[in-house]
Parts: C-alpha cells; structure tokens; sequence
C-alpha cells in the first residue's frame, strides 16, 4: 500500500507490509513487445509449459483452474442428490396425490352411500374396489365403516378386521393422507369420509400406494447426469485452460514501466476524485484516505495507520468504520454536513481483512430527498383521501372522514362547518350561519367551537372571507390578526392561549354551491402554513366536497322518498270492534322499500287486514306500494271474497307493467306481493288468501304457534294462475301475525328457519298485541335491517249472542208485519228504542223487495256493534239499484227511502245469494 502526499500531491511514497512493487528491469534486459509472454528460464516453452505453470497452484491461473474443476465436481454432485431428493418427494407426492383422487372418486361414486346401508356391503363393494384398483394402478382401495371395520380389501382374508391408520380427521370430514410402512413397503395412503346429504359421515374409503410404484426415475437419469457431468468438466477444463493461458499471457507481458504508470495512473485518479475513499485494515487501523476524506472527515495528517477511533469522529462515524459492516447510503452528521456512507468488507485468503468506505456530502441532496419525501407524502394523503372519505352517503360522517384524514396528517386541528340546509339535503343560499358538523384533533381539550353549535362568522373573519371570495384563506399568525379575532374576542383569546397559531380556511365548493368551509389549524410545529400547504389544503378540500355533496344529494332523495312513504301509509287504525290491533313498520337502512299493511272495515261488523311487499327500494317502490294500496281500498269496497280481490289486484299490476313497459324510466312492478285476510267477529271465520307472500302466523289463546296452510299463488302481475281462499276458524282472544319477508328472511338464513325464529318468538310474547309486536322485533330484527318489516298483531274478539238478532223470513208478504214486530222488540231490548221507526222502515222495504224480486230462503238479522246494521239474505245475485220516481209512479221508492235513513247501504254478494245491508250510527 503507498501513503499518498497530502493536496498538493507531493506526498512520499510507503509500502505497507504485505504489499509487493514491480521492480524495473536491468539496464540492457530485453523488454518484451506488449502480449508476449516474459519466460527468461524458459519453463514454459512448448505447447505444454503454460500448461505445467497453471496447474503448479502458485499462480492466479492455477488457482483458477483448480477453483473451476472443483465447481463443477461440486455441481455434479449437487445435481446427484437434487436429482434422487427431487425424486422422492415427486413420487411421495404423486403418491398422496393418486391416492387422495382414487379414494375421493370412489367415495362420491354412485351407489357406494348406498352401498353401505345395504345388508351386505361387501357383496356390492368387493368387486367395484378391486375393479377401480386395477384401472387406477393403485395397491388397494379399502372400504370401511366409521368403526373402521374393512368392508373390501385386494386380500379377501383381511375383510372384516380393523383398518391401521389415523381415521379420527376423517370422522371428522376431512381428508386424511399419512406415509407409512406397510407389508408391501413404504406407501401413502388416504383416507377420505363418505357424507350423506345432511353431512353427516357414514363410512370411510381409504387408498394407498407404494412409492416404488411411481418412482424409479433417478435410476433413469442418473446415467444421463453422470455423462452431462463429465462432459461440463472436460469443457470446463478445456475453458480454464484456455483463460489460464489468456492470463499468463496478460500479467507477464507487462514490463515493470507499465505496472508504473499504472500504478501512478491509478494513485491521480484516487485524489482527484470528489468523492471521499477511505481503506481500513486490521484491528481498525486506517490504511489510506485520500484528500476528499481528509477534507470531510478533517482528518489530522499522520491519520493513516491509527485506529479510526482515535481520530476524534463522530461516535457513530467511528463505529461503522471500525465496525467494517456492510452500509449503503448511511446518512452521517458530521458537523454541518450529512454525508452519505458506503462500506464493504473486504477479504484477503478467505478472511475478513478490512474494509473499504466511501463518503459523499449529502446535504443539498438530503434537502431536495427531503422535499421529495413531503411531495409523496402530500399524494399519499390525497390519495387517501381519494378513497377514505365518501365511503358512506351520509354528511355528518362524510365531514368526519374529512376531519379525521387531515390530522394529525397535515394539521394539528380541523374543523368542517356546513349549513343547516346541507346537513338536511337541500341547497344552501346563505352560508354565513353555519353548524360545526365534524372536529378532530390531537387533543381533546382545543377551545374551539365544540361540534353541533350554530356559528354566525363576522366578515372580517378568514371563514366569512372565504365563503364570500369562494378562494382558500390563509391567516399564517393568529395573534396578530384582528379580523379573526373579532370573531370571539374571549374564544380567540383561549385559543392562542392554548398554542394554536396558524389557520388556513377552505370553501367547500360544489360546482356553484358553497356548502360550507373547512379550516385546519395548526399548533404542534412552530412554522404557520405556506402557499404549498394552502395548495394541498384546496385540493383536499375539492375531493372532499364532491363526496359531500353525492351525501347530500342522497340525503335528499332519501328524504323524499321517505316522505312519500310515510304519506301513502295509514297515519292511524279506523276505529272498529271486530280486532285489537298494534302494528310496527321499520324501514330498511339501505333505503325506503315498498311494504305496506292496512286495515279496511266492512260491511257486517267484518274487517280486511291486507300486509304487501314491493320489491326493491326508492321512490319507484314507494309510489308502487301507493298505487297498490289505493287498489286495495277500492276493490274491498265491492266486498268481494280474498281470492277475487286478488284476482282483480293483479290484472291492475300486470296492466300496470304493460302500460309501463316502453318507458326505459320505468321499472316493472313484478315481484309484489300481498296477503288479504278478512275477519268476521260473528262467525269467528278468517277468510285468508295469499299472492307470493309468507303465510300467517296463528297464536291460539293456549300459547301456541301455527302457520296454517295457505295455497300461496303467484306474485302479483305474472298471472295465469287463479288465487285461493283458505277459511279459518279463529277462537276468541286468538292472534294473527302478519308481517313481510324482511323479518323472517335475510341473507344469513333462508325462510324456513326464519319461520321457526318467528314461531319461538311469538310463543315467548305477551298476550296483548303491544307486547307481541315489541318481543317479535326484539328478538328478529337485526342492528341494521337490509329490507322494510311491516308487523301487523291482530287479537280477535267475538260479537256475542246477545247483540245478534236474527230470523227466517217465509216468502209472504204478510211476513214483513211479523218481521216489524220483531225488530221493535229486540231493540227495546237493546235500549234503541228511538230507532225503532227508521229501523222498521228499511226492513220492510227490504224485505219486501227480497219477496217479491229475490228467492228463498230470506233471512232477517241485525248486529249492534258500533252501529246498529240491518242486513237482508236472499238466494237472488240480482242486485237492486237506487233510482228517482216519478210522481207518477207508484213505486221505486223504497231504496231510496233506506238511502235516506241509513248512514251507509249497500251489497254483498255471497256464493249462494247476495246480502243487502244498511248501518245507522248509535243514539
């Protein structure tokens, strides 16, 4: 090694220990041309003399050489043993592989479950295992039961006994592989369940195969190796021999001039370098640097051969250097300067005998890294915000997600205030008065305005400014600004106090609308905020108002919707005698749905109770679900059975989807559903009919729950099928339960379990309808409902003998006398008597016009319920209908006569006649 001078290059020449020099030619000794090898004892003449001087070892060629025939012999047999492990895991591999599909096959072929419950398996399975033995080329296929018991076997004597092996996972259901050493050698074997339809295991199938089956290629290639081998060591041996020669050549043709210059060449590139070089040897011991080191390190002169940690470097300068550790761009402080530190190990025979480093002054490359390093940063967080904020459409936690993503990112404090209007869907126009809608921080305790109060922002303020300009402000020393002090002379006061210095506000700008204004405060980091950071808090602010603003678009339309829903369900229950009702409807998180629920009364003290469903959600669904309902009200007027209302309900639907079927607005109503059930307290009889709607649910008075058999016809509007009416008979104090799909069916579980859920959660709950109601939805209704539940709880009540009156009425029209009588007496002795002349009029004429145009048999009855009815049975369908007579006439006044008198009148046709019925309020 040579000691260089120092920057003026005029540094004395040493030689280090263990270092040789070229020594320059006698005066007279012949040089010879460049290329020409130097041989002056002529050892190495002839074709073979380099040869002899390459394998002598004492050469960088002959070390060469014999490093490269050792490789190859290394290689060689690397590839031996690569080659037979390689094998044996294949075929191992193969094996468990074969033997898993075999006994997977086998196990979920037809008939084999079967196979198994059969009186003898091993009749059936015997020949069908040995078969597939045979075809697949495995060593056995074993049939066994879960107690292990073998069911097949190659060896017939074997059937019958115990299978060895691990059989606990597949008992389990799982499959099982396990290498191990049988009778006829090493093999894999597997074991695989054989399931029913329920999951349940009902025997096992096990296959094995020896890995002498699938192995034997090493010894096929072993040859093929061997003989690849030796010809990669004859070339390599002929290649050595030729770069052995090249590089005899190469070092003895150079004469001792040349290693000079070189070496002079080599010690001006050194120094001239801008680059500092620093070689350290043994035990720490600096062997060189070169003037770049010596300039940043500030080395002293006599530094080269003393250990590096007494030079007075930094501690963790002189640590690395000492340490000869690997280092790239390791950035060390050493005064002023970062420079950035390379080191490598070097090595010397084998042994670690040093090191080489190399140091670089990093400062104005650690400033632009560092300014690099805040742009990424800065794309991160917009990016972030890209996806981070709008992942609900909902304002309030859309502006949180802006707060939230801001710090402590890039401020220590933000704050989102929007207008009222905004919070509820609507367009701002004055956003002077806002709400303070989100607020983080890194601490809990800012004075700042707390979330939810209305603040008004005076002009002068940077928020006022900003909503008026629609531009970014940026107010870099609060304490020094009296227009945001103006603001709150006592709350800006607090907040200097507390360290908050700098502010920059932002518009929360979409398209022409100000929704409101973000400011970000800062207080943690001594600097106020600069024109780069008021750029990235415009750009966060943008991305942020758009999110902000699909928020409350959504919250608008949802609004809407709900508005229009709540407007087309019944506000309350019409007042009646015949049911005890409570009723629950919740709509569904993701939107407003289409269920609906009414209760309509009818004619003779009856009620109809009708629960439907539209599918989907939004203002479609819901004005779908008016239009349903409206239908409903209307076609119960004509008091028509179940079935036929539902008839006539989805021709209205299936017209409905052909009128709207050329509008691509539009979308078809297919997929409602409705149940109609109708109640008369007299007979205690439920007339119940279903369009693709889940059946009602029963509570008898007892406690228990049924679900009665209900045909259940097609949804509303795909037609071609006829309704059907189930009748049934309901005892006094009985509940029916109708409710929509969304409380018994979700994703999770499908209908059926969702039946069995409602029926123990109605055997649990209360007698009261009230208290139905709230333990079904406490016990059914999840946190967050994807589909509306409408609950309707109807407990039944009976119109008893004593406020029923009824007679049979002969074809006569002496009878009507008779009739008359007995009307008055039944309502004396119900205490009407003040409706005794009004009553006696409508019937007469009623049953009169049953006489003499309708057929027998006629019936006579009245019910006192909330009004006093009066209904006439004939066996006629014609139905009589309300006209004016002319003076002349002598008769045609009798309906007219009852239109008078009676509050409401009207027809009901039954399947053998029609009924007449008219109903006058109660004294």
């Amino acid at each position: 090694m040579v000691r260089l001078s120092g920057r003026s290059g005029a540094r004395s020449a040493r030689r280090p220990r263990g270092l040789r020099t070229w020594r320059a030619p006698d005066r007279g000794a012949v040089v010879p041309e460049r290329g020409v090898p130097r041989d002056p004892e002529g050892q190495h003449k002839g074709p073979l003399g380099w040869l002899r001087a390459a394998v002598g070892g004492r050469s960088v060629a002959g070390q060469v050489f014999l490093l490269q025939v050792v490789i190859v012999l290394l290689l060689v047999v690397a590839a031996v043993v690569a080659l037979v492990l390689q094998v044996r895991y294949d075929s191992t591999q193969e094996a468990r592989n074969r033997s898993v599909a075999v006994a997977e096959s086998f196990a979920n072929a037809p008939g084999t479950r079967e196979a198994l419950a059969s009186p003898d398996p091993t009749a059936v399975l015997q020949p069908r295992a040995e078969a597939a033995r045979e075809a697949t080329g495995v060593d056995f296929i074993v049939v066994m039961n879960t107690d292990g018991i073998r069911y097949t076997h190659p060896k017939p004597d074997r059937i019958g006994k115990h299978f060895v092996g691990n059989l606990e996972p597949a008992l389990n259901g799982e499959v099982v592989t396990e290498q191990i050493t049988g009778t006829i050698g090493p093999l894999v074997q597997a074991v695989v369940p054989i399931e029913d339809p329920d999951g349940k295991v009902v025997g096992l199938v096990s296959a094995g195969i020896t890995t002498d089956t699938v192995g034997g290629t090493a010894d096929r290639q072993l040859p093929l190796v061997l003989a690849a081998a030796a010809a990669a060591l004859a070339l390599s041996t002929a290649g050595t021999a030729l770069v052995s020669r090249r590089l005899l050549r190469q070092t003895h043709g150079l004469g001792p001039d040349e290693m000079t210059r070189m070496y002079e060449h080599h010690d001006a590139v050194l120094h001239a370098v801008r680059e500092g070089v620093l070689i350290v040897g043994d035990e720490g011991r600096l062997l060189l640097a070169n003037d770049e080191a010596h300039r940043l390190l500030d080395l002293p002169e006599d530094a080269e051969g003393r250990r590096v940690l007494d030079l007075g470097l930094a501690p963790d300068t002189a640590e690395l250097l000492d340490s000869g550790r690997m280092a790239t761009d390791e950035v060390h402080l050493v005064k002023d300067r970062l420079l950035a530190v390379n080191q490598r190990p070097t090595h010397l025979r084998g042994r670690p005998s040093g090191s080489v480093a190399t140091l670089r002054d990093s400062t104005e490359l650690r400033a632009l890294s560092g300014r690099a390093e805040e742009a990424r940063e800065r794309l991160d967080m917009l990016y972030d915000a890209g996806v981070g904020i709008g992942t609900s459409l909902d304002v309030t936690r859309t502006a949180e997600e802006l707060a939230e993503l801001a710090v402590p990112r890039f401020a220590d404090y933000a704050t989102v205030d929007l207008s009222d209007a905004v919070l509820a869907g609507g367009q701002p126009e004055a956003v002077t008065r806002l709400r303070r809608t989100a607020c983080s921080g890194i601490r809990k305790d800012a004075p700042l305005y707390p979330v939810g109060e209305e603040i008004r922002f005076v002009d002068t303020s940077p928020q006022a400014r900003a909503l008026n300009d629609g531009r970014a402000v940026v107010e870099p020393r609060l304490a020094q600004a009296p227009g945001w002090r103006a603001q709150d002379l006592e709350r800006s006061a607090q907040v200097v106090e507390f360290g908050i210095h700098s502010l920059i506000a932002v518009p929360l700008r979409a398209g022409s609308l100000v929704l409101g204004v973000v400011s970000f405060w800062r207080s943690r980091q001594a600097g106020p905020f600069d024109s780069d950071e008021l750029a990235l808090a415009e750009e966060l602010v943008a991305r942020a108002a758009v999110s902000i603003d699909n928020a409350r678009r959504y919250t608008r339309e949802h609004s809407m919707a709900v508005t229009l829903q709540r407007s087309l369900l019944p506000r309350s229950l019409p007042e009646q005698n015949a049911l005890d009702i409570a009723y629950r409807y919740l709509p569904a998180q993701a939107g407003v749905g289409g269920d609906w629920f009414d209760v309509l009364p009818l004619s003779g003290a009856r009620v109809a109770l009708v629960v439907g469903d539209v599918v989907g959600h939004g203002l479609h669904a819901a004005a779908t679900m008016g239009r349903l309902r409206t239908a409903v009200h209307n076609f119960s007027a004509l008091d028509l059975p179940p079935d036929e209302l539902l008839g006539l309900l989805d021709e209205l639907v299936a017209r409905i989807d052909q009128d709207e079927a050329g509008d691509d607005d539009s979308a078809a109503v297919t997929g409602a559903t409705c149940l109609y059930a109708v109640y008369d307290p007299v007979s205690r009889r439920c007339s119940v009919a279903r369009a693709g709607h889940p059946p009602p649910a029963v509570v008898r008075p007892d406690g228990t729950v049924e679900f009665p058999d209900v045909p259940a016809g097609p949804p509303l509007g795909l037609g071609g099928l006829p309704f059907e009416t189930a009748e049934l008979e309901l005892a006094e104090d009985s509940r029916l339960v109708l409710y929509t799909d969304g409380l018994v069916e979700d994703r999770e579980r499908d209908i059926d379990e969702g039946l069995e859920l409602l029926r123990d959660a109605l055997a649990g709950a209360g007698r009261t309808p009230e208290e139905t109601c709230q333990a079904v939805l406490e016990a059914r209704l999840p946190a967050r409902p994807s589909d509306d539940v409408a609950l309707l709880v109807a407990r039944t009540r009976a119109l008893g003998p004593n406020r029923v009156a009824e007679w049979e009425v002969p074809s006569d029209p002496a009878a009507v006398a008779q009739v008359r009588a007995d009307v008055t007496g039944t309502l004396e002795s119900w205490g009407l008597e003040e409706l005794s002349f009004s009553t006696e009029l409508m019937l007469s004429e009623l049953v009169t016009n049953a006489i003499r145009y309708g057929g027998e048999p006629i019936r006579v009855r009245m019910l006192r319920d909330r009004s006093l009815i009066c209904e006439v049975f004939d066996s006629s369908s014609t139905s009589p209908h309300l006209r004016y007579a002319a003076m002349t006439d002598e008769g045609g006044r009798g309906l007219f006569l009852v239109a008078q008198l009676a509050e409401r009148w009207g027809t009901r046709y039954l399947p053998a006649g029609k009924v007449i019925w008219a109903e006058q309020p109660l004294p």
